[in-house]
């Protein structure tokens, strides 16, 4: 039986589940709203790796993916001087190396344009050769404000007033998921909350001469981290890491952008190599984004008809490079025991947290030093971790010290329901 669904966030989940669950039957009536105005095309770089690689083939995706891959070649890291001590080169999919680069990189717009085009592509076709039955909507500018659940179905309440009600609510929308907290209330959603004690700043800068491929890393006294990457294109990223200032940088997340970018300006004041030029940058760019970095882990999915996919359930942190992998990984599980179920929805969503969380504890595992190890406080602390990153680079191509990304031997399930064409 076709399903009424709501999917909450157009970003990389949302898009993914959507042309999933058309793919499996078009007669489903699906519809993704997004807060912001518009798709949103900035982001950062994003790793795609082992089963999130398998998944984007079985869509038939994963040959236009590679066509917007970016072309970093590895990972420098500089000394005080801002020269190199130590190179990483890229991670192959399906491997956990120490280096920053993997084999499929592109920028998060980039991937998000690629799954929207595509299901949307995929809708008109299949209205092209099935007439009546079934949509796939994209509303921009809308969230929920309220849910209210029955046994058979979910009533919603917008952002805009308007009241519709859904067999299955998806909460899409990231890390601070709003959804999340509706369904399950404030005191699990702050449960789920696990920070890391890391606070980070992404944005762009115009690219100057010798900048390559190379991403490079450099680490400031204070427990600061300061990481570019060019790639091929015309920009700069500049991502800002820091375990200090805590507390003020966490109230400026709950003022304007200008205030956050102050509060990061300030942390980052000295900081070395060419931060001049980065808080030059940083006081110009208009893509700035910045959060306290941590992980969702939640003991349940779902909450009668309304289920978390993605960082909404269990944002594994930018520091283990799987958080598009387990959103992948999430979309195609639950896309595929809805379509296995049929009109069972709380059977497949009982199903799904069965299948998908032996993936979803792999991906939120944490690299095996401390993460405080990476953010030395003193002198002696970074000349210390320079010098052992430049051992571990002098060898690391040489013993295969690396641990699987094959998420402890699980392997993708096989959904006939899904009529995928790989």
């Amino acid at each position: 039986m076709p399903l009424n669904v709501l999917i909450v966030g157009a970003g990389v989940c949302g898009p993914a589940l959507a042309m999933l669950l058309q793919g499996s039957d078009p007669n489903h009536n699906i519809t993704v709203v997004e807060r912001f105005p518009s798709l949103r095309a900035a982001g950062q770089q994003i790793d795609l790796k082992n089963q999130g690689v398998d998944v984007l083939r079985k869509m038939g995706l994963l040959e236009t993916v590679k066509e917007q891959c970016v072309n970093e070649t590895g990972l420098e890291i500089l000394d005080s001087d801002g020269k190199p001590v130590a190179l990483f080169g890229i991670n192959p999919s399906g491997q956990r190396r120490i280096t920053l680069t993997s084999e499929y990189e592109i920028m998060r717009g980039d991937l998000v344009n690629v799954l929207y085009k595509a299901g949307l592509e995929q809708y008109a076709k299949l209205k092209q050769r099935l007439g009546k039955g079934g949509g796939l909507t994209y509303e921009f500018g809308k969230t929920i404000t309220d849910l209210t659940q029955s046994d058979d179905g979910v009533g919603v309440t917008f952002s805009d007033g308007q009241q519709k009600r859904y067999d299955l609510v998806v909460a899409a929308d990231g890390q601070a998921s709003r959804t999340r907290r509706l369904a399950f209330g404030q005191e699990v959603n702050d449960a789920a909350w696990k920070p890391l004690r890391v606070h980070a700043a992404y944005f762009s800068i115009p690219r100057i001469e010798g900048e390559g491929g190379l991403a490079r890393a450099f680490n400031a006294l204070g427990r600061r981290l300061l990481i570019t990457r060019t790639s091929d294109r015309p920009v700069t990223q500049v991502l800002l890491f820091t375990m200090g200032d805590a507390e003020k940088l966490r109230k400026s997340y709950k003022e304007t952008i200008e205030k956050q970018k102050e509060a990061f300006a300030d942390a980052f004041r000295d900081a070395g190599w060419q931060n001049d030029r980065f808080m030059s940058g940083l006081k110009s760019c208009n893509d700035f984004y910045a959060h306290e970095i941590g992980q969702i882990k939640m003991n349940q999915l779902s909450k009668g008809r309304v289920v978390l996919l993605g960082d909404a359930g269990y944002c594994p942190s930018p520091f283990t490079g799987m958080g598009t992998t387990g959103c992948l990984i999430g979309a195609y599980v639950l896309a595929g025991e809805l379509a296995r179920h049929g009109n069972d929805v709380p059977g497949a969503l009982k199903a799904y947290e069965n299948v998908v969380r032996p993936p979803i504890d792999e991906c939120q595992r944490m690299p095996g030093a401390a993460l405080g190890a990476f953010f030395p406080s003193s002198k002696l602390g970074i000349w210390i971790l320079r010098n052992a990153m430049w051992a571990v680079s002098k060898v690391d191509h040489v013993f295969n010290w690396s641990r699987s990304e094959n998420t402890g031997g699980w392997t993708l399930p096989e959904y006939p329901e899904l009529n995928l064409s790989s």
